[in-house]
């Protein structure tokens, strides 16, 4: 069964993306808004019912290893009080013998002395007094027999309930574990695709990750911009070509564009300041993606962090460098994976 840190990791970067639009296009901005919050509102609910179902889980746990325990000591006491049930039967045959014995000494002995005849009956009254304890403490015994297989029956009949629940549960569990590991296989392979298209660029400013089940695709400044420009030089062009064929073919997919500066602020009389920079340029590069090929637009996000997502904290010329970049993030389409959590 799968562990909680996992399915709850798994859980986490599956509800991330909702969290990966924070300034676009004034066009686009009503509709991101609205869709993030609705992830943020699905994610909190698929959380709390992952929280609620461990909590089920471990609860039933404790209470079926308590059943077995306690089914366990009854099935001891049932067979212990089997033994003494039989050996009360034996006991009980054999003062029914010595009474009918004793009852034919007594027939004999009738005639006898009187002081025999005291003593016969004073061993017959004290056999019957020994009889009457056996039979009562037989009584005592089927009826404790009855009680504890009542009980026996109901907790199997609890135990069988439990098991049910768990087995569903776990089923559910395999399921999503499935859909995760074709997840997986899916970036694994998008991974590929993109990085032999793009493999002529990686010494010139393009590095590539598999990160929380997507694929980052970075840019540096240098492979796509001059500096302080929005515009994509010829090289950036080329290799953006070459990745929007591989997006052509490539249906459930979505593809998030994440423009990002160093921390010097920008003096143009056209871009305002970083954060005007960052988007003009993601802007730039989703429109030469689309123009290239036939890939679907709805498929694009476009978006501007400015300064603050870096990803060197150095204050050096070197740590700016590699701060001016786009993020081009690749991810699949979790439609699935939303259906088979909200089956409940």
């Amino acid at each position: 069964m799968l562990s909680v840190s996992k399915v709850y990791q798994s859980l986490i970067f599956i509800f991330s993306i909702a969290f990966l639009s924070s300034c676009v296009p004034q066009r686009q901005y009503e509709d991101v808004r609205i869709s993030r919050d609705s992830c943020e509102t699905q994610m909190k609910k698929f959380r709390a019912e992952y929280e609620s179902f461990t909590a089920r889980e471990k609860e039933m746990n404790s209470r079926l290893e308590e059943l077995g325990k306690q089914v366990s000591t009854l099935i001891r006491d049932t067979t212990g009080m089997g033994i003494t049930y039989r050996r009360l039967t034996s006991s009980y045959d054999k003062l029914n013998q010595t009474y009918d014995q004793l009852l034919a000494n007594n027939a004999a002995l009738m005639k006898g002395k009187e002081n025999d005849n005291r003593e016969l009956m004073g061993k017959f009254q004290l056999t019957q007094e020994e009889l009457q304890k056996k039979e009562d403490r037989l009584r005592e015994s089927e009826r404790a027999l009855e009680v504890r297989t009542e009980e026996i029956n109901k907790l199997s009949a609890d135990l069988k309930l439990f098991e049910e629940e768990l087995n569903s549960k776990e089923q559910r569990v395999r399921e999503l574990e499935g859909i995760l590991a074709r997840k997986d296989s899916t970036v694994n392979a998008l991974f590929d695709k993109v990085e032999k298209a793009l493999l002529g660029f990686k010494d010139n400013g393009l590095s590539m990750s598999v990160k929380n089940g997507k694929v980052y695709v970075s840019l540096e400044e240098r492979l796509l911009f001059a500096s302080g420009s929005t515009e994509v030089d010829t090289k950036g062009v080329e290799a953006l070509k070459k990745l929007s064929k591989v997006l052509e073919n490539e249906t459930d997919v979505n593809v998030l564009i994440e423009g990002h500066t160093d921390n010097v602020p920008i003096k143009s009389a056209k871009i305002k300041d970083n954060w005007d920079l960052s988007v003009l340029r993601a802007t730039s590069i989703v429109r030469i993606l689309i123009g290239a090929s036939k890939v679907d637009p709805k498929i694009f996000t476009v978006a501007g962090r400015g300064e603050y997502y870096p990803v060197d904290t150095e204050n050096s010329a070197e740590a700016r460098k590699k701060n001016r970049r786009t993020e081009i993030i690749l991810t699949p389409d979790l439609d699935e994976l939303f259906k088979i959590l909200k089956m409940d």
